[in-house]
């Protein structure tokens, strides 16, 4: 038997109704169809939560030493 003549699914044991190889066919072709999860990427410090929050810039003397980043 050929490939393309093979089943996808064959019941081993047991008699299922055509309504339960319904489902199982349905939950089965729904996983095939799942992507993998990834991994989130992990950024670098340029992208930090606390960059986005800061306090607003101010100009002034010595502006440009307090824009960098400070614990």
């Amino acid at each position: 038997m050929s490939d393309a003549q093979r089943p996808l699914l064959r019941v081993v044991r047991g008699g299922p109704s055509p309504e339960e190889l319904a489902a199982l066919t349905v939950v089965v072709a729904a996983l095939s169809q799942r992507r993998p999860r990834r991994r989130p990427v992990p950024v670098g410090a340029w992208a930090s939560f606390a960059d986005a929050h800061r306090r607003p810039l101010q100009p002034g003397p010595g502006g440009w030493r307090a824009s960098g980043r400070s614990a």
